[in-house]
């Protein structure tokens, strides 16, 4: 099979002025021939066009390299290292991206055979997550992530081609600092990385435990990356998270309150994107940011339905789900949401749309257009408030703070002023009963048969 080679339509030769990239998708034999159907090379090389796009690079070339057995020494074979190698002398992009992983010395030999600098999968995504992050949190992670990964590729052999790695990027070097760093300089950089990352996931914590105590539910939103999550967020909360067209678009965690139909107070947290082969180095840096998830009330799994890969993309969000301890069959509450239905054939939207009036399943939204969206808040309300007991408490006229308090812990579902005083109809979380029984005295506070 000849790789596929294709030109970006939109290249116009200002090497000078414009970073260019070839992007190499490297599809294993096995999953060529069907063994992995889930997704196709096609649809693997548009996501690596996707990433490479997302820290400003212009594809040039693409190439989908089919690999009957790894070349220990540069992945694929010298036929195809070859073949690529005389369209970077004619073309002479910034950068090769190579959609796999590569060791340290087949990274080394690529870059001397195409006189260019190469980056992995791993490298890739790196690069984009520094570009992306914004707290100080996050940029702690991606720094962790990063220097695991350099740690693995420091060297003594450096050549005049080394060089081209700097001053590009997050990943950028090695440069002149690298190449005098050593593991141990690395490993203490890391050991104070993980201190201060501590002390952060310290911090979440506790601010958990203040969550707890107020109580609000937390309903966290999970997708793959690019599938409209910050969009939805934004939307349902009205806050101004960054939402583009953009894989990875959001690094940081990011809550805001929510108010649902009947009342309810949740918290709404918008958490990092999912990718397929998500690197080692990621899963274990970002581990704080998706704790989140861990400790949520609800999970919403955002799904990109218009996309065509979208059933490989949600078996890949509950993989890495999975690996975190969250199973969505499991007792914690879990919501399936098609997203981007404003892109789909009306007749096939329609009964999506019709299909959100049933008790369970996915709900069909659009975020953009807020189509789907007031069935979706009902079923969070529904899923936060099944358990909670009903409890009806009486309040004197003049007891204002008892009457903030409850409004502030408690789902009001019905509100009556008597003579003798004000009494509430309330949904109460079962861990939170312990708290109004403290606060009220006995005949106030009295569990309902309604």
């Amino acid at each position: 099979m000849k790789p596929k080679s294709s030109k970006s339509a939109g290249y116009d030769g200002a090497r000078d002025l414009v970073r260019t990239a070839f992007v190499i998708h490297v599809e294993p034999k096995a999953r060529a021939a069907g063994a992995r159907a889930d997704r196709d090379a096609e649809a693997r090389l548009a996501e690596a066009v996707g990433l490479t796009a997302a820290i400003g690079l212009q594809v040039i070339e693409t190439f989908i390299v089919p690999l009957v057995r790894p070349t220990p020494a540069t992945l694929i074979g010298s036929g195809k290292v070859d073949e690529i190698g005389t369209a970077t002398k004619s073309l002479e992009p910034t950068v090769v991206i190579v959609n796999a992983h590569l060791s340290p010395v087949q990274q080394r030999n690529l870059e001397k055979a195409w006189s260019t600098k190469v980056l992995d999968r791993t490298a890739l995504i790196l690069e984009i997550f520094g570009e992306r992050a914004r707290t100080h949190e996050g940029r702690l992670q991606v720094e962790l992530a990063h220097l695991n990964y350099q740690r693995s590729r420091l060297v003594r052999s450096w050549t005049h081609l080394e060089r081209q790695r700097g001053g590009f990027g997050f990943l950028g070097g090695p440069g002149e600092t690298q190449i005098e760093s050593d593991r141990r300089l690395i490993g203490e950089r890391i050991v104070r990385i993980k201190k201060e990352l501590e002390t952060v996931k310290r911090t979440r914590g506790l601010q958990r435990q203040a969550r707890k105590r107020v109580p609000y539910p937390v309903i966290a939103l999970v997708g793959y990356t690019n599938a409209g999550k910050s969009t939805l967020f934004n939307t349902l909360t009205k806050a101004d998270v960054l939402a583009k067209d953009l894989l990875f678009a959001t690094l940081d965690p990011t809550m805001r309150g929510l108010k649902l139909p009947k009342g309810t107070k949740a918290i709404l947290s918008d958490t990092v994107g999912f990718i397929a082969d998500l690197p080692t180095e990621l899963i274990a840096a970002f581990r704080a940011t998706l704790e989140e998830v861990l400790e949520a009330d609800v999970i919403a799994h955002i799904r990109d339905a218009s996309h065509d890969e979208s059933e490989a993309q949600k078996a890949d969000v509950l993989k890495v789900l999975s690996d975190l301890g969250v199973e969505v069959d499991g007792e914690r509450p879990f919501v399936e949401v098609l997203n981007k239905i404003d892109l789909i054939a009306p007749e096939v939207r329609a009964g999506m749309v019709t299909a959100n009036n049933r008790a369970a399943g996915p709900i069909a939204v659009s975020a953009l257009t807020g189509e789907g969206l007031d069935r979706l808040q009902e079923r969070f309300e529904a899923l936060l408030t099944g358990a909670n007991i009903r409890f009806r408490l009486t309040l004197a006229h003049a007891d204002g703070e008892g009457l903030a308090w409850a409004y502030r812990h408690a789902q009001v579902l019905g509100r009556a002023d008597r003579a003798k005083g004000v009494e509430l109809t309330l949904a109460v979380d079962p861990q939170s009963v312990d708290r109004f029984r403290a606060k009220f005295k006995g005949d106030q506070f009295v569990q309902s048969k309604a």
